[in-house]
């Protein structure tokens, strides 16, 4: 006689679990008014940055929080998760940019509040400038690369100010362009250097001329300024998806040791079934005829 067997353990995890990781892209949602939110924002946030103290720069943070908030919470799951780790990465580059390393700095010669959110805001609004071209995202890489090649040579020929540190961040921003042809670099790019060409002008940062310790010239701002938000954005790209795949794997192996561990009493309490034809007194013993005494 031969016992059935248990149900093959891979049938017993769930679909859910076995597929469940995070991809390195995701579209935005509502890209055409998260855009016009973060436009209007950073742009109303920077002016009022000009007459406001330690105080109302707090305030600012609190608001540019609550916006950045406000927009997450329509947005997948992965743009919600990218967001927040570009804001992390991004705050420990400002820490070392500007307070440590002293490469530009801020009005009050702080860290401004409006910042660290307001990086989620610049990735949101690249994020929204890529979906929106999404089907011209080779004219988009096509355009932002042109513009980076034209502003990094310009920066070590006919610019004032010279900016040969600029110019090498240009090198590589075309660099990671073409590499990955991934339209949210071209559109950070793009969001980037308006909100650079803006900031510098109206006296919100200022970058200093020589690297510290390098001794390179750099402009204000730097024409390559924009490849360390990509550096940003990559790792933080990166983090999320290999966090949720690692997530994934461990959900999966749970999984699996749960379903073996309910397969156990399946196989002991197994009893081999009889190959006889079974008939309706067979079944029920009460119904045999007793015995001839």
């Amino acid at each position: 006689m031969r016992t059935r067997s248990a149900p093959v353990e891979r049938n017993l995890i769930p679909r859910s679990i076995r597929v469940s990781r995070i991809g390195e892209d995701e579209a935005v949602r509502v890209s055409s008014a998260t855009l016009g939110v973060v436009v209007v924002w950073i742009g109303a946030a920077l002016f009022l940055d000009q007459h406001v103290g330690y105080g109302g720069q707090l305030l600012l943070g609190i608001g540019t929080a609550a916006v950045l908030a406000g927009l997450l919470a329509v947005q997948p799951r992965t743009v919600r998760l990218q967001t927040l780790a570009v804001v992390g990465i991004a705050t420990i580059g400002e820490v070392i940019g500007s307070l440590i390393w002293g490469l530009y700095h801020y009005r009050l010669d702080n860290l401004p509040a409006f910042v660290p959110p307001g990086h989620g805001l610049v990735y949101l609004g690249g994020l929204s400038l890529g979906a929106l071209v999404a089907g011209r995202s080779r004219a988009l890489l096509l355009v932002a690369g042109v513009v980076a090649a034209t502003w990094g040579v310009a920066g070590i020929t006919v610019l004032p100010s010279p900016d040969a540190s600029g110019t090498m961040g240009c090198a590589f921003l075309i660099g990671v362009l073409v590499w990955t042809r991934r339209p949210v670099y071209a559109g950070v790019f793009m969001v980037v250097m308006a909100l650079e060409l803006y900031g510098t002008a109206i006296g919100t940062w200022t970058w200093e001329p020589l690297v510290p310790g390098l001794r390179l010239s750099q402009g204000n701002p730097p024409s390559g300024v924009a490849s360390g938000y990509v550096v940003f954005d990559v790792l933080a790209i990166a983090l999320v998806a290999r966090t949720g795949l690692a997530l994934a794997l461990l959900q999966s192996r749970r999984a699996r040791r749960t379903s073996g561990s309910t397969t156990v009493p399946v196989l002991m309490s197994s009893r081999p079934e009889s190959t006889l034809p079974q008939t309706s007194q067979s079944r029920n013993p009460r119904a045999l005829p007793s015995p001839s005494t």
